[in-house]
């Protein structure tokens, strides 16, 4: 009499795909954690820290809710950057002159220094790969990490999270 188990052949077989994928999310986040080690050591500051400074080079006056949503991070997580990057002193913020409750960014000569020794690219390696790839492939990427995410029942913890903070 024999059961409906697989060998334990064929469960490795099954298991390949699942374990070449995996090594592969392993290669991704390798990658995002040495490009993260790197931008610490070299900038001394974080990822989200550096990009954030990037975007505020690129968009002189922008304001804190414009920050995040350029990030695409929640608007606490950008005002906590915010108020790291000025106590370093790599940004001042100013009343803007047109609405005065509304305060306005821009960076100091230490934010533009800080920028012009730190590594490629701001937004992280992650974020620019992508931004490189074709809608198609996007696509693709999308729906399927979809399915994996329905799968871990993550939900959508963590979405607004920059990836060098987890």
């Amino acid at each position: 009499m024999q059961d409906n188990q697989p060998s334990s052949v064929e469960a490795v077989a099954d298991a390949v795909p699942a374990a070449r994928v995996l090594r592969q999310f392993r290669i991704v986040f390798n990658a995002v954690k040495t490009h993260f080690r790197s931008v610490e050591k070299v900038a001394g500051m974080g990822g989200a820290q550096l990009w954030a400074l990037s975007v505020i080079q690129q968009h002189p006056g922008i304001g804190v809710n414009g920050l995040a949503g350029k990030l695409d991070i929640h608007q606490t997580t950008a005002s906590n950057l915010v108020k790291s990057l000025m106590t370093q002193g790599l940004i001042e913020q100013a009343k803007s002159s047109s609405d005065r409750r509304v305060v306005t960014m821009t960076l100091t000569a230490a934010g533009e220094s800080r920028l012009r020794s730190a590594p490629m690219p701001f937004a992280g390696v992650l974020p620019d790969a992508l931004a490189s790839m074709d809608p198609a492939t996007l696509a693709r990427l999308e729906h399927d990490l979809n399915a994996l995410i329905l799968v871990l029942e993550a939900g959508d913890a963590g979405a607004n999270t920059p990836l060098s903070d987890l």
